[in-house]
């Protein structure tokens, strides 16, 4: 993370959304960048959610409802926009 202006700026960001109770969804079309947050919600302990042109449609399914659950506890939910 320290070693990448933007990569420092958005883990700030991340960690104050995430203190204020806010959830996120992050779209990119490169999944060695979902690969990158994802390690970073592991570095930090968020929990989240992915789907990426691997996930089948059930584990799809699964994630979205694990996501949008009421009082769910996924922070983040990691997306590509070449998903499907």
């Amino acid at each position: 993370v320290e070693n990448c202006g933007k990569m420092v700026l958005l883990d700030k960001l991340l960690v104050r959304l995430n203190e204020r109770g806010h959830r996120v969804l992050l779209f990119t079309q490169m999944t060695r960048i979902l690969d990158i947050f994802e390690d970073h919600m592991h570095m930090r302990g968020f929990q989240y959610c992915r789907i990426d042109g691997n996930t089948s449609y059930e584990d799809r399914e699964e994630r979205i409802d694990a996501y949008n659950k009421p009082n769910s506890e996924k922070f983040m939910f990691l997306l590509s926009t070449r998903a499907g």
